[in-house]
């Protein structure tokens, strides 16, 4: 896959969410927020977490994590991106069973900007 490839991230609903430049996921307006391990593994831009992204794409996981994952480094903070005015429809989506949730439509607050979340550095 090319740098430059720009991947939609949809949710449930068949809205687009995010973005994925491999490794980086943005949210609609270009800011990083994420990215995806060789694995598919979705994590936060602190390292955390979130869920594996499908081949819908969408990024989901279990409602109950069996174990929790350890925190892994981050990439390097990549610049802003723009993203495209215009997308294509999202593909048909298979349901998702009970135990499973769309992250970005049931927990976006797992995938924030860097200057945002629970954990960002308190303004004096």
């Amino acid at each position: 896959m090319s740098q430059a490839t720009l991947i939609p991230i949809y949710n449930t609903k068949g809205d687009v969410d995010a973005f994925l430049q491999y490794p980086h996921v943005f949210n609609r307006i270009g800011e990083w927020i994420g990215f995806v391990t060789p694995q598919r593994e979705v994590y936060s831009v602190l390292g955390e977490y979130v869920g594996r992204l499908t081949n819908d794409p969408r990024i989901i996981r279990e409602h109950a994590l069996p174990e929790l994952k350890p925190r892994i480094e981050p990439p390097v903070m990549p610049s802003k991106i723009r993203p495209p005015a215009n997308v294509p429809l999202a593909p048909l989506m298979a349901e998702l069973t009970h135990s499973m949730i769309d992250v970005l439509l049931d927990e976006p607050e797992r995938l924030h900007t860097v200057d945002a979340g629970e954990f960002r550095d308190d303004m004096d």
